[in-house]
């Protein structure tokens, strides 16, 4: 895949660690010869962020909250000026809920955790894609990928209001497949089987799931950060210029599977 991206500006949105599927795409792109800006969320991991930024010499890292309309603008805005105005790609790998809403009963969810879940990981997708509409338009076109997972299809136990959410986050893909493909931008997501992330540890049960899809996937065995590299890199080429719209599953086939 090196020098697939060649001339190719990114925004990657949901480096933690190296460990974060965010970073497993991000050195992909850059190897490729893309160049990256990253956002962060918070001081904790803002340190963890630069310093994986800086060893592919991005020319932007920027704090972004995507609960604010306001900060999102900036954010495109601080983009739009380190690349001329353009933007190619954009990686969102976002998602939160509460971790005491990933164990229990999805029905104890309250209200305004329901909403939070939904708005982060689902509503700034729609937020970032309508900012970065325009400075793909200005490249003739580009390429929008998101993160999603099989509990926004089926009932994944303790997964409870982050698969409401990622089914929110499935249908968003889809009806912005079809607003921003009359601009040549192309909106697609990869739905991965479990992986050891930093993320991953909230979810109570963790371990059975990734036990359970090395026991009942057809390729019976884990998933891993660079597996969805790979994926992510074919989405996010030229060689997909005609795939939008689509769930691409990375997860040794269980999706597949009746039981």
């Amino acid at each position: 895949m090196t020098g697939s991206y060649e001339g190719k500006r990114g925004l990657v949105l949901g480096v933690a660690n190296r460990r974060s599927i965010a970073w497993a795409i991000a050195k992909r792109l850059s190897s490729g010869g893309a160049e990256l800006a990253f956002t962060y969320q918070g001081e904790r991991i803002e340190k963890n962020v630069r310093d994986l930024a800086e060893s592919v010499s991005s020319p932007l890292v920027t704090e972004c909250d995507v609960r604010s309309d306001e900060d999102i603008e900036r954010v495109f805005r601080e983009v739009a000026e380190t690349f001329d105005g353009g933007l190619d790609l954009l990686v969102h790998s976002v998602a939160y809920a509460a971790a005491e809403d990933l164990e229990g009963r999805f029905t104890d969810t309250p209200r305004d955790r329901f909403w939070l879940a939904l708005d982060i990981s689902a509503y700034s997708l729609v937020s970032c894609a309508r900012a970065a509409e325009p400075l793909m338009e200005a490249r003739g076109g580009g390429a929008i990928l998101t993160m999603t997972y099989l509990g926004g299809e089926r009932t994944v136990p303790h997964y409870n209001v982050m698969g409401v959410a990622k089914a929110t986050l499935d249908a968003s893909v889809r009806y912005l497949a079809w607003d921003l493909g009359q601009k040549s931008i192309r909106v697609n997501a990869i739905s991965a089987g479990p992986v050891r992330t930093l993320a991953a540890r909230s979810i109570a049960g963790f371990p059975t799931m990734e036990a359970i899809v090395e026991e009942r996937s057809p390729l019976r065995r884990h998933i891993e950060a660079d597996d969805v590299g790979a994926a992510a890199a074919y989405l996010l080429s030229d060689d997909a210029r005609n795939v939008t719209g689509t769930i691409l599953y990375v997860d040794s086939g269980y999706h597949s599977m009746g039981m």
